[in-house]
């Protein structure tokens, strides 16, 4: 069987990428705008409804209204910008999630895809909240070195161009107004009562992406220990296939003395860690923020939804 696919912001980086993944398949018909026509609304919509499946790789605003032209009730829409996260009627599109994510999305016409920060975090911290092991009113931190490319077109362009400024050749942490626009689905989706204190950095590399998220061990649940920690982690996820839960205090990145942010790069894998001391934790997350961390999760949220093999096109 052979699905119709439109992209709705086919020329931005999620967008682009995720042509790249359905260049492949052979299951797969991607309906293409002509370049005259990306802003005509009667040929997005018709192009919206003829799809059994339509990302959107659009700005907020642009999301909600290509979201409004489907009437077409068989139309699938996976939205990568942030605008349904949260929001009523819209399924979250991280197929690891919990029990039940799966049906979920394949029951839903409206999925929301993660952010790549939201995704690292999520994942790193809502199994041990299931497990009982972090309190939903913890106060938690974190902190996120990501690659250029997740800034888009305009960011990417600032990071290539020649002679590069010397101000960005070293990590520039942002968003101090302590706003991030991942924030509400990081707090939402894993439990918590309020949202993280979050120090994303922005650094000159392509893609890649590390979450940390430091804990005491104090804060957990009364003898709590760190093989406790790792142990919720890895029942969480286990038999996942792109979810990898490492061992305590891993050997080989502790031997290496530094941790390596763009290991996962090129795959939809997430690699989950948790080295300790007697009285810390820290939990750390890896992704490919244009995969598993963009691209690579809405078309794993698509294979889902269609009923094929999930891992299909994947890495």
């Amino acid at each position: 069987m052979t699905f119709k696919v439109f992209v709705d912001g086919q020329e931005g980086t999620t967008g682009l990428r995720i042509h790249e993944y359905l260049a492949a398949r052979g299951d797969i018909e991607v309906l293409k705008i002509d370049a005259d026509k990306r802003k005509d609304p009667a040929e997005r919509s018709r192009l919206l409804n003829a799809a059994d499946v339509a990302f959107l790789c659009l700005p907020d605003a642009a999301s909600r209204e290509a979201a409004f032209m489907v009437n077409n009730p068989n139309t699938c829409l996976i939205d990568a910008s942030t605008a349904h996260r949260t929001a009523p009627g819209w399924v979250f599109g991280l197929p690891e999630l919990a029990r039940g994510q799966r049906g979920a999305i394949q029951a839903s016409k409206r999925i929301a895809n993660p952010g790549c920060h939201a995704s690292a975090f999520i994942l790193a911290v809502r199994p041990l909240v299931d497990a009982g092991l972090l309190p939903r009113d913890a106060a938690v931190s974190a902190t996120s070195i990501t690659g250029y490319s997740g800034g888009g077109k305009s960011m990417i362009a600032e990071y290539e161009q020649q002679p590069l400024p010397a101000h960005l050749s070293a990590p520039r942490p942002y968003s101090l107004g302590l706003k991030h626009k991942h924030l509400p689905e990081m707090q939402a989706h894993t439990g918590l009562s309020a949202p993280p204190v979050f120090q994303p950095i922005v650094a000159n590399f392509y893609k890649g992406l590390a979450v940390s998220v430091p804990l005491q061990l104090s804060q957990l649940k009364a003898g709590t220990t760190p093989e406790q920690v790792q142990a919720a982690l890895a029942a969480h996820y286990d038999g996942e296939r792109f979810i990898r839960v490492m061992p305590l205090r891993d050997a080989a990145t502790l031997e290496a003395g530094f941790f390596d942010v763009q290991a996962c790069n090129d795959t939809n894998r997430v690699d989950l860690f948790v080295f300790a001391s007697d009285t810390q934790v820290l939990v750390m997350s890896r992704l490919d923020n244009l995969g598993k961390g963009a691209s690579g999760a809405a078309v794993q949220s698509m294979n889902v939804h269609l009923g094929v093999e999930e891992t299909l096109g994947l890495v």
